[in-house]
């Protein structure tokens, strides 16, 4: 099977089109160690990662996925400041790209399908990373999680990009590696293809019914 009549393609960042862990855990673990706290092995943070800034900072003051709802507001400021700077000079030292992305897009790009990123990492981080990874230029519209007053799994970001982008949702795929980007096209009506090898905190991805589901990122020029 394929896809037919697709003309916009929207892809999340952090675990569908980069590996940017080993940046977040160095971040995650500086802003602990600033506040003298334990710090985590980066497989420990890759299983914090994908749902912002804020929430990564919550998980990694308690400790675990679920955050400790007593965290103290003053103290979560603080932390999400010093990882924020942190992070900010420090965004490209060991983020790569997975594998065929930067052929795959340009590939996309030349068959005429507009692409863009819907992430919820914060809009002013994500230009910085596509520049030093070459992966500039190829996207029509970009969303943080800070550019609409709601991001994934909310489908407001999708819907967003379908109307600027002048392009009814069904025209449209949502590729993502977690919970958050399929659960969001599932919620209006757009197809998706989950990706394998990214941050889905151990889920399978075909729990949450995605049209298709890819190991490579390769793959999803055989589905368009």
């Amino acid at each position: 099977m394929k896809f037919i009549n697709k003309k916009v393609i929207l892809f999340d960042l952090d675990g569908t089109l980069i590996n940017s862990a080993p940046d977040l855990a160095v971040a995650v673990n500086h802003m602990l160690k600033s506040l003298n706290r334990d710090t985590f092995s980066q497989e420990v943070i890759h299983n914090w990662v994908g749902n912002g800034a804020l929430t990564l900072v919550k998980r990694a003051l308690s400790g675990s996925t679920e955050i400790d709802e007593s965290l103290d507001d003053e103290v979560i400021k603080q932390a999400t400041d010093i990882f924020m700077n942190f992070y900010s000079k420090n965004l490209c030292n060991t983020t790569v790209a997975y594998d065929n992305v930067r052929t795959t897009l340009e590939t996309l790009k030349i068959r005429g399908y507009k692409l863009a990123i819907v992430t919820n990492k914060p809009f002013a981080f994500v230009a910085p990373i596509l520049n030093g990874l070459s992966l500039d230029g190829l996207f029509e519209l970009i969303l943080g999680g800070d550019s609409l007053p709601t991001k994934k799994p909310d489908p407001e970001p999708l819907l967003f990009v379908s109307k600027k982008l002048n392009t009814p949702v069904e025209h449209c795929v949502m590729v993502g590696d977690s919970k958050n980007d399929i659960l969001a096209a599932n919620s209006c009506g757009m197809d998706s293809i989950g990706v394998t090898y990214g941050y889905n905190y151990g889920e399978d991805m075909q729990v949450h019914n995605p049209t298709f589901v890819v190991s490579d990122f390769g793959e999803i020029l055989e589905l368009l």
